[in-house]
């Protein structure tokens, strides 16, 4: 058995598409969605994840307002911006991209943003949302990996998945979806004493700790699905992921590469995210 490899890049593709036929349709209508994006400092990484949202904003036709400045803007300057942010009925979601400069809390920015436009899914309430069942904002990693499972064409339902983290951005709602499409689902973290134990059981397995090689042949169950979150670079400095690809791909059924497997999916789901906020907020025009 060799895995078939789930093409985040074609995936992305498609759902763009439709985010730009619905974006058009809604400006059509006079609401034409609107992606607020915030950088604070020079982090070169940072610089790029922007510029890269920015240009898939344009290219779907979503409206992007992008805002940078200086590492020394105060906290309170940036939650006083947020604020008028959240009163612009132009812009459905806002995102503030992380990390930010120390003297600034985090927890504070992501909570000063409307739910209604916080199209990461990263705010308390957002979480409580998603734990409810509630119809809310789901974070976009775990988002755009739910649609990579789904284009495998195999159902949820009464399958194992094991989660490997536990991180608030991507672990825990990861667990959370998987529970929602009736997947029996399991937490393994740093603290798990025997992790093969665990995805050698599993159907679905997610990979989401950012320590490459995590994830070996071995460790899999014939047939499973993988999907590999992590982003990591090899001994040549090339990027992969938390799953040895080479050892697990003639294992698994489905398989992510990295790149090209969930990271086009996370600024995808972003597009989708906002998209849907706008089309809230037309409905009740």
């Amino acid at each position: 058995m060799t895995a078939q490899v789930i093409d985040g890049n074609a995936l992305s593709r498609q759902l763009r598409a439709e985010v730009a036929q619905r974006a058009a349709a809604l400006t059509a209508r006079g609401h034409q969605p609107g992606l607020a994006v915030i950088l604070v400092g020079d982090d070169p990484a940072s610089a790029v994840y922007v510029r890269n949202k920015v240009k898939a904003c344009e290219d779907s036709g979503v409206r992007s307002v992008f805002e940078k400045y200086d590492a020394s803007l105060t906290e309170a300057a940036l939650l006083e911006r947020i604020a008028a942010l959240n009163a612009d009925p132009t812009v459905h979601g806002i995102l503030v991209q992380m990390p930010l400069p120390k003297h600034i809390d985090p927890h504070k920015v992501i909570e000063a943003i409307a739910t209604t436009k916080d199209v990461d899914g990263y705010s308390v309430l957002s979480a409580g949302e998603l734990m409810a069942g509630l119809e809310g904002f789901r974070p976009c990693t775990p988002y755009g990996c739910m649609k990579l499972i789904e284009s495998t064409g195999v159902s949820l339902k009464g399958k194992h998945a094991v989660v490997i983290g536990r991180s608030n951005t991507v672990g825990k709602p990861m667990a959370l979806l998987l529970l929602q499409a009736n997947a029996t689902v399991t937490i393994c973290h740093s603290g798990t004493p025997d992790l093969a134990y665990h995805t050698r059981q599993a159907d679905v397995v997610v990979a989401a700790v950012g320590r490459r090689n995590t994830l070996t042949g071995d460790m899999v169950k014939p047939g499973a699905i993988v999907i590999d979150v992590g982003i990591n670079r090899n001994d040549e400095g090339k990027l992969c992921g938390d799953v040895e690809f080479a050892t697990v791909s003639p294992v698994a059924s489905h398989i992510t590469p990295v790149p090209g497997g969930v990271g086009p999916m996370t600024i995808t789901m972003l597009l989708v995210n906002t998209l849907e906020a706008a089309e809230r907020v037309a409905a009740q025009a």
